[in-house]
């Protein structure tokens, strides 16, 4: 089975898209994990982009943010439209709200997978804060209950709502580890969803019980026969990075920590 790495927008927006596009590919990936603009002009720019750099895209869902269900509702709709009409390899979403009620998100789940039928692209849903799916045993009661129901998966957010590495919540993390179709290769902890950086030796113990997570994702996609799975080295920028006092500057490189990620993830994945 072959692994590909892409890499995510989120924190280089900064940056002229086509220089992004040109980083991207000098340095190995294999394509980028990205939203789209609305506006259909600036949208085919991108995708053109994108082509002309022979990149692959997975299509990232995160800003409907709005607290009014209704209003949530049908923004929703039209953004997963609006990226599932891009022809991405999957659409990975942020989904839903933490303070609705089950079957308001359900339902959310629910119209994507319509969406998904009807433009014939594969969505996931990426487990993170805020979201429905914030949480381990939140999450296990809609993996229970919607068998079609596939992850994204990024346990650094788990790990760091529940203040422990999820050893008691086992059941809920083999489920979870069952339906992940793709990595957000971050590494979280008790109390943070972000450790300072995964080539210090101080949070080895981190990087080890993320990597063995992971590890049981590729061998249960090996063993389902899948021919490729993707992943993204997503070590964000502030506030998910820590900042020196006073100065605002980042303790790390947000790029190389990533980069570093999909060289050891190359040899590490076994």
């Amino acid at each position: 089975m072959r692994i590909k790495f892409f890499c995510p927008l989120w924190g280089s927006e900064s940056l002229d898209i086509k220089s992004f596009f040109a980083k991207v590919k000098d340095s190995g990936y294999d394509g980028v994990e990205m939203s789209l603009p609305m506006e259909p002009g600036r949208k085919e720019e991108v995708l053109g982009l994108i082509k002309q750099f022979d990149l692959q895209l997975i299509a990232q869902h995160w800003e409907t943010l709005t607290a009014d269900y209704e209003a949530h509702e049908k923004e929703y709709r039209q953004r997963l439209e609006n990226l599932a009409t891009s022809n991405p390899l999957f659409i990975n979403t942020q989904t839903g709200k933490d303070f609705f009620t089950y079957e308001q998100n359900a339902d959310l789940i629910q119209m994507a997978d319509e969406v998904s039928r009807e433009y014939g692209v594969k969505i996931i849903h990426e487990t993170h804060r805020g979201k429905f799916s914030f949480a381990a045993h939140i999450t296990f009661q809609f993996l229970e209950n919607i068998p079609g129901l596939r992850l994204g998966l990024d346990l650094s957010h788990w790990c760091n709502v529940a203040e422990s590495w999820l050893d008691d919540q086992s059941e809920a993390i083999s489920l979870a580890l069952l339906r992940a179709d793709h990595i957000h290769a971050r590494v979280g902890f008790p109390e943070g969803p972000q450790i300072p950086d995964p080539r210090a030796p101080e949070w080895k113990e981190a990087l080890d019980k993320h990597l063995g997570w992971w590890n049981q994702v590729i061998h249960q996609r090996r063993k389902d026969g899948w021919a490729e799975f993707t992943i993204t080295p997503e070590f964000g920028p502030y506030p998910y990075m820590t900042i020196l006092p006073f100065n605002k500057q980042p303790i790390t490189n947000q790029w190389d920590v990533n980069l570093f990620m999909m060289e050891y993830l190359k040899s590490a994945l076994k």
